[in-house]
């Protein structure tokens, strides 16, 4: 059992570069899957995921400049981003928003500062150390509401997936981030940033929020990770709890 855990690990270190990567290429707005890039930030790496926790990359990816586009959505709504191939690393997945502040647009702010706050993930789930599963695999797009209670303006929406299947060292987890990277290198996450404008909300904000780089240092248990063995009994997953 042993030997057939690690060999899946290094199996997982040998997958073809561009058979590995996919993109969260557009935003879904009232129900449609919009067109690619319309409303989703576009960046320089193609396909290749953001390594560095602590990389201004780290927010919107690579490069990533304004889409040319702002949806509007309204409070209490559903909202996500569709991939460009589904999901075929074992992850974990979380989304992000930030208020854009006055006097600039969601196609004109980057992000940054402490101004993030969490409204949605997917874990991972385990059962004590017998398995551990990733309800993200095979997925192809993830939807989440818009709190109601939030005030009417520009915000900024974040996805990443967080890629685990090399994670058992530093920088080894793969972030897919999209806004509408003998021992295994840390594989972080796909991004994504997408433009959007709330209307018909309310008028509460959360009380605490994180930055984007910051909300991570890369050493977080639900991170640097090895899930094949021995089997983690339980699984943390990284950022804040969600606000809703």
């Amino acid at each position: 059992m042993k030997l057939f855990a690690v060999a899946l690990a290094i199996a997982a270190t040998v997958v073809s570069p561009v058979a590995a990567h996919y993109r969260w290429t557009s935003l879904i707005v009232n129900g449609t899957t919009t067109t690619a890039y319309q409303y989703v930030r576009p960046y320089t790496s193609y396909n290749s995921p953001v390594t560095d926790v602590t990389s201004s990359a780290f927010t919107c990816n690579q490069g990533a400049t304004a889409a040319p586009g702002i949806a509007w959505t309204k409070a209490g709504s559903q909202i996500g981003f569709a991939l460009d191939q589904a999901i075929y690393h074992a992850g974990v997945l979380n989304v992000y928003m930030a208020k854009v502040p006055a006097g600039q647009t969601a196609a004109t702010w980057n992000g940054s500062g402490s101004v993030w706050f969490k409204t949605g993930q997917i874990s991972a789930v385990t059962n004590g150390g017998s398995s551990i599963t990733f309800p993200t695999d095979n997925l192809s797009k993830y939807t989440f509401t818009v709190p109601s209670k939030l005030p009417d303006g520009d915000y900024l929406v974040r996805i990443e997936h967080i890629a685990l299947h090399s994670a058992s060292s530093f920088q080894g987890a793969q972030f897919y981030v999209r806004i509408s990277d003998s021992t295994i290198a840390l594989d972080v996450d796909q991004i994504s940033c997408g433009q959007i404008h709330v209307f018909g909300g309310g008028s509460t904000l959360p009380s605490s929020y994180v930055a984007i780089p910051g909300v991570y240092n890369g050493h977080e248990p639900g991170i640097q990770i090895n899930i094949y063995y021995p089997i983690p009994p339980t699984y943390t997953q990284p950022g804040p709890a969600v606000w809703s």
